[in-house]
């Protein structure tokens, strides 16, 4: 078997935004989440790229996009290590790190089908518990929901 040194190059995006380190895993659910599957704009994915700190990540690449910061909340609760490279004219002009907030306000429902935000209208309010294995408590109900389970508006 005779081993070359191609490789499958990506073409550069003029003007939008790189989210990196999405955990494999993770990618089809930050693709629904940021319903980048009803955008007509470019959209370039990757997944089980290896990865040093995360073993196999995924890599998503949009052109003339850029996130608010409910977006890029969402981002963190299904990848928290997530890095967003904002680009301009072929060039990376600002790095984010995405961060889990202390607090998730109407972006996540929550799981007990008891609670009042399922019910009355409220917005739902989360206190996170655990930023690195992402685990969220209700306000009003106190029910965690880690990442695995938690619905993502």
């Amino acid at each position: 078997m005779v081993m070359n040194d191609k490789k499958l190059q990506v073409s550069a995006i003029k003007n939008g935004t790189v989210i990196d380190h999405i955990p494999a895993s993770g990618l089809f659910k930050v693709i629904k989440i940021l319903g980048l599957d009803k955008l007509e704009k470019q959209i370039t994915f990757g997944t089980n790229l290896e990865s040093k700190r995360l073993g196999l990540k995924a890599i998503i690449k949009l052109a003339d996009i850029f996130f608010l910061d409910d977006d890029i909340n969402k981002i963190s609760l299904i990848a928290p290590d997530a890095k967003l490279n904002i680009i301009k004219d072929y060039k990376v002009v600002e790095k984010k790190i995405v961060e889990v907030p202390d607090t998730i306000t109407g972006i996540a429902k929550c799981g007990n089908p008891k609670c009042i935000t399922n019910h009355e209208g409220i917005k739902s309010r989360f206190t996170v518990v655990n930023k690195k294995q992402v685990a969220i408590k209700c306000h009003y109900c106190e029910k965690i929901t880690d990442s695995a389970h938690m619905e993502i508006f």
